[in-house]
């Protein structure tokens, strides 16, 4: 597991690990409300060079951005949901699969399929400061 105590305005420290180690497959985004999972995505999509506004995707489940980054939130329904709509078909697609609120039941499922996936766990430390707890599986 690798930790970060980071500014907001210091993200691109993680973004830039993760463009150099991990190019295809699930991060699973978990904190509490207004951690920055969102935030996060946005950096992820503007390092990449990519124009796209990125957007909660709380409502729509799935938001696309470029050719191959992927954001979805089971916020309000769950895995379950998530499933039950063929989603985890989706996250097998080539491309970066950014899944906001996802558990520990996902990785395990993710994992049983051979389906490469990181976990960033998001604390709010201050207005400006976050913890991120990262791990490969």
């Amino acid at each position: 597991m690798k930790k970060y105590l980071l500014k907001l305005d210091e993200i691109d420290t993680i973004v830039e690990y993760i463009t150099q180690n991990f190019t295809n497959g699930v991060i699973i985004l978990r904190g509490d409300l207004a951690a920055g999972k969102t935030t996060f995505v946005k950096r992820m999509v503007k390092y990449l060079g990519i124009e796209d506004e990125v957007t909660s995707p709380t409502f729509s489940l799935q938001q696309c951005y470029g050719d191959k980054i992927f954001h979805y939130d089971m916020y309000n329904h769950g895995l379950e949901h998530f499933i039950s709509l063929g989603m985890l078909e989706e996250l097998e697609r080539d491309g970066l699969h950014f899944v906001e609120w996802g558990n520990d039941e996902l990785v395990k499922i993710l994992n049983s399929a051979d389906i490469k996936t990181m976990t960033i766990d998001i604390e709010k430390i201050s207005d400006d400061k976050r913890e991120y707890k990262i791990c490969i599986y």
